[in-house]
């Protein structure tokens, strides 16, 4: 068993669940020294320069001109929306709670499926659905004292365009490995947040180094390695496995956000989560059980913001 557990495979998807749950307490530290603009266009810039420097090595091809509608969806939403939304929610929201409500996307992507996808609505979906959006409103609520807060509604948007970009990139994802769509989405992400250059540019010549090394992480590591190491573990792993391991991004996120910050969530908040968590479970058991053996569909999980797949919880 041991040899099992430390082979590359699972040191690649341990090493996935880490890095993007670090995402959210490194988005912290981000913001206040260069906002949300400014963090939001760097760490696509940075990332997306660097998947383009290895995309001859992991033999990333070229898309083809018909994709480009689609590949442009993706990066307008999974990328360019999902970092400006969760970097402005997370101004406001702790960095483990905005891990808790990002769970919920895969609910957004399979409700999307069901109605435009023509994928059969069950019971289960139903069921799973009502319960994870009863976590996140769990959750949501107690951010506040009188209701929902506008930053955690925000953070709940950034849930959704992923649910979206995950729904989009299944029909590519029949055609293209899921770092190939992660390496589209990242660059034509960056491409649609070119119009925060200003804002980015005056935000960096003033930064402090701790903001700017924060940029640099994210970019570098959750966004374009966790990218690389997560296709590399899906494609030698069984999908239950893959799956399972993203659950475990939340409770790591908290976990690393309280040594690293000294956030201490509250009772409320980590039992949203774990509603929540329960839900999206729901739901997975229903896509484990249609695809078993559908290893295209676990590449979805990583095409995205730290994110991955239809059963995500990034990034």
């Amino acid at each position: 068993m041991f040899p099992r557990i430390a082979s590359p495979r699972f040191l690649a998807l341990a090493g996935t669940v880490v890095l993007w749950a670090s995402a959210f307490p490194a988005i912290r530290v981000g913001i206040d020294g260069l906002g949300v603009a400014g963090l939001s266009f760097l760490r696509l810039g940075v990332a997306a320069l660097a998947l383009l420097l290895v995309a001859p090595f992991t033999k990333v091809r070229l898309p083809r001109r018909r994709d480009l509608p689609m590949i442009a969806l993706c990066g307008a939403t999974g990328m360019t929306a999902y970092q400006v939304l969760l970097n402005w929610g997370e101004v406001h929201v702790a960095a483990g709670t905005a891990s808790l409500l990002i769970s919920v996307a895969p609910v957004f992507s399979v409700l999307l499926g069901t109605v435009f996808l023509g994928e059969r609505m069950t019971r289960q979906i139903v069921v799973g659905s009502v319960i994870a959006l009863a976590g996140a409103a769990i959750v949501s609520l107690a951010e506040g004292t009188s209701g929902f807060t506008v930053s955690a509604l925000v953070v709940l948007a950034a849930a959704v365009v992923q649910g979206v970009y995950h729904f989009s990139s299944k029909p590519l994802l029949r055609r293209y490995t899921g770092l190939e769509v992660a390496t589209y989405a990242m660059v034509t992400g960056t491409v649609f947040a070119l119009p925060l250059i200003p804002a980015s540019w005056d935000a960096a010549a003033h930064a402090p180094a701790g903001a700017l090394a924060s940029a640099l992480y994210l970019g570098l590591l959750p966004s374009a390695l966790g990218f690389v190491i997560w296709a590399y573990a899906v494609a030698r792993l069984p999908l239950a496995a893959s799956t399972a391991a993203l659950y475990l991004v939340p409770p790591v996120a908290l976990a690393v956000s309280f040594v690293w910050l000294g956030e201490v969530p509250h009772p409320i908040e980590l039992t949203g989560g774990a509603v929540s968590v329960a839900g999206v479970i729901l739901i997975n058991r229903r896509t484990a059980d249609r695809r078993s053996s559908g290893s295209v569909d676990a590449a979805a999980s990583g095409g995205t913001a730290e994110r991955a797949g239809r059963r995500t919880l990034t990034r």
